[in-house]
């Protein structure tokens, strides 16, 4: 719209053009390609303006009472007392429950910072207003440790807790099925197997969704049609920088859990070179020694002839039964059942297993406070965000905790560099921006988001100051604080279907 260039000091269409094809200087070079820049981020924020816009007309039919007697009998029965960070969260959370139009939050917080008591007490709060609750977890291995994790801390409650997977057998399934068909389930923990078609709810009305990074819109808004608009609240433990949010996820509301838990030490991390094996060796030996815990983390499950990487399944052979066969070790990967892995991951909790051998399976939700080394063989062929969340298993005690990241020393220098950066810093949102520049928003993401535009010439984080300002002015027009005149209304409004048509016509389902 002419008003903002005007305000903006931006150039007209037809001068930016020919400005960023034929630039007379550098600086109506610069000028020209920030104007289109801002036009790419102003109208995939007026897109999801709409999205929010739409998400508050909607009413729920679900009301929320004021927090009663069981959320106060969770938080006496912690072991601890929620921290500042915590509080504030969940306080913006009970205020979303308790509006007419459903809840769409986004949670970010740092591995460890205590997300899972947060979506727990938000659970828990629905449970008590006589609704359901549905926990998605983007694997198997994490619906499993979700489960037991909601299962072992609500275990003095009076609740029917379910879990939904694949792997059911079709008997337990169908069972499964008509418990909450029935409502009898109070909370359903699942992977993307809680959105089958057979799947029916009573009374769904809180839906949580874990990792949201590997989930698109389209399942997002899908497990939402299984309930009567129910509130909505995704949690990811990816740092995600906050103009990559206001992108991606800016349909939703932000709450940052930024400070850890109080008395948890600082993480030594430390890269060392294959030269230095035996000598890690002897320090984990050392360790395990004053009654400590240790993993040992490889890429892959079986030996790739490609990658030529360690094999885990081969490791843990020689590891068992030539460098520590006086301590007790167990192996667990991806391809081991449920029932193998829970009894495994719960041998290691109880201490009756010194070092677990493991693959990237262990990288979210596996929760020892005497686990404190880990070491990571092939490190330079992990990307950032993962290494960072594979440290956070351990420094989850009392006790000083390590992260050694054994790499070869003729890495890439990209590798090197992420490598450098892991090692400097603890801070997940400093590791994310920096791995954001490295890799771009497609591939840090992982998975291809269903609806993350490709700009031709925005780049999110140059241009996240831009991007505050676009997000403003979108929202200001969408909630009709500035009124465009009818003829620039219009033009608004075809370009933004012809662009993002698809998108919001799936949100809203036609």
């Amino acid at each position: 719209p002419e008003f903002i260039l005007k305000e903006l000091t931006l150039p007209e269409i037809a001068e930016a053009l020919e400005q960023i094809h034929f630039p007379e200087d550098e600086t109506r070079l610069e000028t020209a390609r920030q104007r289109l820049a801002f036009e790419e981020l102003f109208l995939l924020q007026i897109a999801i303006a709409t999205v929010h816009a739409h998400n508050k007309r909607t009413t729920k039919d679900h009301v929320y009472q004021v927090p009663g007697e069981l959320l106060q009998e969770f938080k006496r029965s912690l072991p601890f007392k929620l921290t500042g960070a915590q509080a504030r969260v969940l306080g913006e959370i009970f205020d979303d429950l308790r509006q007419d139009g459903p809840m769409s939050r986004l949670l970010l917080g740092d591995v460890g910072s205590g997300k899972t008591v947060v979506a727990l007490a938000a659970i828990l709060y629905a449970v008590e207003n006589d609704l359901q609750t549905a926990f998605m977890a983007p694997t198997e291995l994490l619906a499993e440790q979700h489960y037991n994790t909601i299962t072992r801390m609500l275990a003095g409650f009076d609740l029917n807790i379910k879990l939904l997977s694949g792997s059911l057998k079709t008997r337990q399934r169908r069972l499964a099925l008509e418990e909450i068909a029935s409502g009898y389930s109070d909370i359903v923990v699942g992977t993307h197997a809680l959105i089958s078609a057979d799947v029916r709810y009573e009374r769904l009305g809180l839906v949580v969704i874990d990792e949201q990074h590997r989930f698109g819109v389209a399942q997002r808004s899908r497990l939402r049609e299984k309930g009567r608009s129910p509130d909505l609240l995704v949690m990811t433990a990816t740092p995600i920088p906050r103009s990559l949010a206001l992108t991606v996820y800016g349909d939703l509301n932000l709450s940052v859990i930024d400070k850890p838990p109080p008395g948890r030490k600082p993480i030594k991390t430390a890269l060392r070179p294959l030269s230095a094996r035996e000598k890690i060796y002897e320090f984990i030996r050392s360790e395990i020694k004053k009654k400590r815990q240790a993993y040992i983390v490889y890429p892959l499950v079986e030996e790739s002839e490609k990658l030529n990487l360690k094999a885990a399944t081969r490791e843990f052979e020689r590891l068992s039964e030539k460098v520590f066969p006086e301590f007790k070790l167990a192996l667990i990967h991806g391809r081991l059942g449920p029932e193998d892995r829970e009894q495994i991951a719960s041998r290691f909790r109880n201490g009756k297993i010194d070092i677990l051998v493991a693959t990237t399976v262990i990288e979210v939700g596996v929760d020892v406070p005497r686990a404190s080394i880990m070491l990571i063989e092939n490190a330079e062929r992990f990307g950032l965000s993962q290494l960072h969340q594979l440290r956070g298993r351990v420094g989850r005690g009392e006790s000083q905790s390590y992260c050694i990241l054994l790499a070869e020393e003729k890495a890439s220098e990209t590798a090197t560099e992420r490598l450098k950066a892991i090692a400097s810093t603890q801070d997940g949102f400093e590791i994310a921006e920096f791995d954001l520049r490295l890799r771009g928003p497609g591939e840090f993401l992982g998975e291809r988001q269903h609806g993350l535009p490709e700009f031709r010439l925005a780049d999110i984080i140059r241009d996240a100051e831009l991007l505050k300002v676009a997000r403003k002015y979108a929202f200001d027009i969408v909630s009709k604080k500035i009124k465009l005149p009818e003829k620039q209304g219009k033009l608004l409004k075809q370009t933004i279907r012809a662009k993002y048509g698809g998108l919001l016509s799936h949100l809203f389902g036609g």
